[in-house]
């Protein structure tokens, strides 16, 4: 570690204003940040910012990443190794060109997304077409509006999305049926040419076709789906652990499950034969996935309290409408989505009626 630390202190000096690669500042700040963490002066008191609180967040995020990858990875093999290489590698270069060009730091919030967008994508799907996915997320998701903090719209759902309305057979064709062969997998449907042979309908796909997913497979995840969605005690495992450390508010979490909840059992009660159960619903499609991991947001989501509880409510809602009464078999993404439009205007509305009861009470 001293070696390297020498190093970084022999390269800096050539990395300042007028230095050769002065260009390359942010890459190199970036790096250094990561292996050293060190310190930055503020202008004013307390005068030292400690890096690791942006650092600590995304690194928890990832952590309770781990059971969902290490699912995909059972499921659907090590070709999953290949879709993070690329995220990462695509997104990454459109993070890195504007952190260039804007001459700042490169912020740690592209380690989340770029693990995250790879989860919400079917196994098969060819890789140039998740490279220009998450770019285009990176790009016009958070770059366009100024780069992290100033975004209004979830990177990786806006990624997802593109691809969603760009490439609508892929990612509707583009399901595997779950295997156990770690390398089995590895140079497979790389161009997707070879995806029907092993192909299987999503469990939201076969209830349009009149046909439920046993509960038990969706909870261990034996089933097809996006790569990191299918397995419902990964999710929960990781999901409990954002709780737990505070990174995910609980009041988006409950308040998704349990709207969604409420509206599936109301219609199934309603029309047993047409709705799916309760149960189903929340354990099916993304809908885990993203109350835990995509709708908890910081930056994307409500600030306060009761816009949190409105907000999730919306998505939960808005998830099961789409699922039982559009041409799309999954909502999630787009609640979020419009979520994510509503969250400014909640917040404004919860700030206003506290100031007028307020203004009442005086």
């Amino acid at each position: 570690m001293k070696k390297l630390l020498h190093l970084f202190e022999k390269v800096r000096p050539k990395l300042q204003q007028g230095g050769r690669f002065a260009f390359a500042k942010p890459l190199f700040d970036a790096v250094e940040n990561f292996f050293f963490a060190s310190a930055s002066r503020t202008e004013g008191a307390p005068h030292i910012r400690d890096p690791l609180d942006v650092k600590r967040f995304m690194s928890i995020v990832i952590v309770a990443l781990v059971p969902s990858v290490l699912a995909g990875l059972y499921f659907f093999g090590l070709r999953l190794l290949l879709m993070i290489v690329v995220s990462y590698t695509a997104g990454g270069a459109v993070e890195v060109a504007f952190a260039i060009i804007r001459k700042e730091e490169i912020n740690e919030g592209f380690l989340v997304t770029g693990l995250l967008f790879p989860l919400i994508l079917p196994p098969a799907l060819p890789l140039w077409m998740l490279a220009v996915g998450v770019a285009f997320g990176v790009f016009v998701g958070k770059e366009l509006f100024g780069g992290t903090g100033r975004n209004i719209f979830n990177p990786a759902i806006v990624g997802r999305c593109f691809l969603a309305l760009a490439y609508p057979a892929a990612m509707s064709a583009n399901w595997l049926k779950p295997g156990h062969s770690l390398t089995g997998r590895l140079f497979e449907y790389i161009d997707g040419s070879e995806v029907d042979a092993v192909s299987m309908a999503t469990p939201l796909v076969r209830s349009k076709q009149g046909e439920l997913t046993g509960l038990a497979h969706m909870v261990l995840g034996n089933i097809s789906g996006s790569v990191g969605e299918t397995s419902g005690i990964a999710i929960i495992l990781g999901g409990l652990f954002l709780l737990y450390t505070r990174v995910a508010n609980w009041r988006t979490v409950v308040s998704i499950i349990i709207s969604s909840a409420v509206l599936a059992g109301i219609l199934h009660n309603m029309h047993p034969e047409k709705f799916a159960p309760v149960m189903w619903h929340i354990f099916a499609g993304g809908l885990l996935f993203g109350a835990f991991f995509m709708a908890i947001d910081p930056v994307t989501s409500p600030v306060t309290h009761a816009g949190k509880w409105f907000y999730g409510i919306a998505i939960g809602v808005v998830t099961i409408l789409i699922r039982n009464f559009t041409g799309y078999v999954e909502g999630v993404m787009f609640a979020i989505l419009l979520g994510n439009i509503a969250a400014p205007i909640l917040d404004e509305i919860v700030v206003k009626a506290r100031m007028r009861r307020l203004s009442f009470e005086e």
